[in-house]
């Protein structure tokens, strides 16, 4: 019987919609491609100057790749970050975070184009293709880092470590060095940046409150909870730590001009003891963080012992993995076994020989506790985060 392959409701029309729209998209450019025109498909992917009369491009351009290394990496993202963030949030709350981080990013990339064309009257930006699932791809690494933000992948056996809340900041510039080639565009640089500014403003001011993270008593209020408003979700986390209070104080600037646009609203004094979403803002951003996640919060207590949990977990593989290369180390050989039985008397009963099951069940523990120094990646939780000894 072949194995059966559990793909959420959303991740699979996800996955069905990419490989038919970019098979689309690659049978159309075989039949019209000429060695020198450039093949644009205005009713699939969004171009400035020709798709406003097809706005449904806005969402379908996202799920269009146009060459199989770009289409390969955006299997491998929907297949494996889909599946998670779907059974994490639920299917409903998936396909409004995809919404979200597809629509807004191509939107505000359509308006850039335009404006580049304004200032420059060069009709090479009306006329680049925006499309792709760079938007999706960040806006998963934003999502894990604010689901996982105290782990760390570890690369290379060791020789590179790195916090969760690195990986969008660098996606950015491995988009940016690609755009500089003729495999990506300018556009999908701005996808990328876009991308990242919208789906953390969505995960930190607007994306609902689960009621499975709150405490009974404050269960009521949580269609009136928005957002994560925790120290480690904050923007400045995604930098490295020389640089992280500037752009901290930059995020308190950007958010009180937002709050005095009425763009963002600080929170109600009951919200803000919920835990979650807003708090109240008074002059300084970041470190108002902490007053929202307050012990005795519902949030503060779902991470709390989310942490513990973790921990808890690592713990107990780092023992079960001692334990075993310990047994394996004080396990006798056959030749000394042998030697240190006493002589027998009387009549002799007939054995299995143990030497050869002992050497067989200890052979795969030590094998087990000599396997993680040779893994090519593994992830580990670290809590405290901020002693990262070769990290960046």
């Amino acid at each position: 019987m072949p194995p059966r392959i559990n793909i959420p409701s959303v991740s699979r029309v996800l996955l069905i919609t990419l490989g038919l729209q970019s098979l689309l998209s690659a049978a159309i450019r075989y039949r019209q491609w000429t060695a020198n025109s450039e093949i644009v498909i205005p009713y699939l992917n969004l171009i400035p100057q020709l798709s406003p009369v097809y706005p449904w491009t806005f969402l379908t351009t996202t799920l269009v790749e146009s060459n199989v290394f770009t289409f390969s990496i955006a299997c491998l993202t929907l297949y494996h970050g889909g599946r998670y963030l779907e059974r994490a949030w639920s299917s409903r709350e998936f396909a409004k975070f995809l919404l979200v981080v597809a629509l807004i990013p191509n939107t505000l990339c359509f308006a850039t184009m335009v404006i580049f064309f304004t200032f420059t009257r060069d009709e090479r930006w009306t006329l680049t293709s925006i499309g792709g699932t760079i938007p999706l791809q960040i806006s998963f690494l934003v999502a894990f880092s604010q689901l996982v933000p105290a782990h760390t992948v570890t690369l290379f056996r060791g020789i590179l470590s790195l916090r969760v809340p690195r990986f969008p900041l660098l996606y950015v510039g491995f988009v940016f060095l690609l755009s500089l080639t003729p495999m990506l565009t300018a556009a999908s640089f701005l996808l990328s940046v876009y991308g990242l500014l919208t789906s953390w403003t969505y995960l930190r001011f607007y994306k609902p409150v689960f009621p499975d993270l709150m405490d009974p008593s404050t269960a009521n209020q949580a269609s009136s909870l928005r957002g994560d408003a925790s120290e480690t979700f904050a923007f400045a986390e995604f930098f490295p730590g020389p640089v992280r209070p500037f752009v901290a104080a930059l995020s308190d600037q950007i958010f009180n001009i937002l709050v005095a646009m009425r763009v963002c609203t600080p929170f109600s004094a009951a919200a803000a003891r919920g835990g979650d979403g807003y708090h109240h803002h008074g002059g300084h951003h970041h470190g108002a963080h902490r007053g929202a996640g307050a012990p005795g919060s519902a949030r503060a207590e779902a991470e709390r012992r989310r942490a513990l949990a973790l921990k808890a977990l690592d713990q107990r593989l780092h023992a079960a993995t001692a334990n075993a290369a310990s047994r394996s180390t004080a396990a006798p050989t056959p030749s000394a076994a042998a030697a240190s039985a006493p002589a027998a008397t009387g009549p002799t009963v007939q054995t299995q020989p143990s030497a050869g099951g002992q050497k067989a069940m200890t052979t795969p523990a030590a094998a087990t506790s000599a396997a993680p120094s040779g893994l090519l990646g593994e992830t580990n939780y670290n809590p405290d985060g901020e002693g990262e000894g070769g990290r960046s």
